[in-house]
């Protein structure tokens, strides 16, 4: 079983993680970010990844600490479950689809952390923000995930209209779906999958 404890404090936030990767996709989530906790239920659900975050941050300022950090530890969390990287696929690529909007995700946990997402064909306009969240604080979020676990993260999001909800539900669950892909273990594999030996 690949799991991880991480927790992280600061000024700012107190966050901590727990996290099963050969889980059930069973959630305990309290961000004080309502909308991220949901797609944070829809990640872990469609990953089957057992997953319990509990955040305290300084919301009354703004969330922008909050989502961030919250990035940063499950990132950290993933890399940790993971260790050595070890017969992973390593690789993962899905998409999902929400009435008439489709996001696709594609991950490469190749240790040099990145993330692009983009509005693709359709997009007449950006989503507008939740109840204080918007597509920015995402984008912030994947980036900090993708740097602290070391994955290559490449979102697209195709038609995605002014509903924020509407928008982000697919990316989470292509996320989830991708990310179980690529840290399931290819019993083909032996060792590391890098041709350097070692993905650090």
């Amino acid at each position: 079983m690949r799991k991880a404890e991480v927790k992280r404090r600061t000024k700012e936030t107190d966050i901590a993680v727990k996290l099963n990767i050969d889980g059930k996709g069973e959630a305990k989530i309290n961000t004080g970010i309502g909308l991220l906790d949901h797609m944070l239920e829809l990640f872990a659900f469609h990953g089957l990844f057992d997953l319990e975050i509990s955040a305290k941050g300084d919301l009354k300022v703004d969330i922008h600490h909050t989502n961030e950090d919250i990035g940063i530890v499950l990132g950290q969390a993933f890399k940790k479950a993971l260790g050595n990287m070890n017969g992973i696929r390593r690789f993962g690529s899905m998409s999902a689809p929400m009435e008439d909007v489709t996001a696709s995700v594609v991950a490469d946990i190749s240790g040099r952390g990145s993330c692009k997402l983009s509005l693709g064909p359709g997009a007449c306009v950006e989503p507008v923000a939740q109840d204080g969240y918007s597509l920015k604080d995402a984008q912030h979020f994947f980036e900090a995930f993708a740097k602290n676990l070391g994955v290559n993260l490449n979102i697209s999001l195709n038609n995605p209209g002014s509903d924020l909800h509407a928008a982000l539900e697919p990316v989470f669950k292509a996320f989830g779906l991708a990310m179980d892909q690529a840290t399931q273990i290819d019993p083909r594999r032996k060792g590391i999958p890098s041709t350097k030996g070692v993905i650090d």
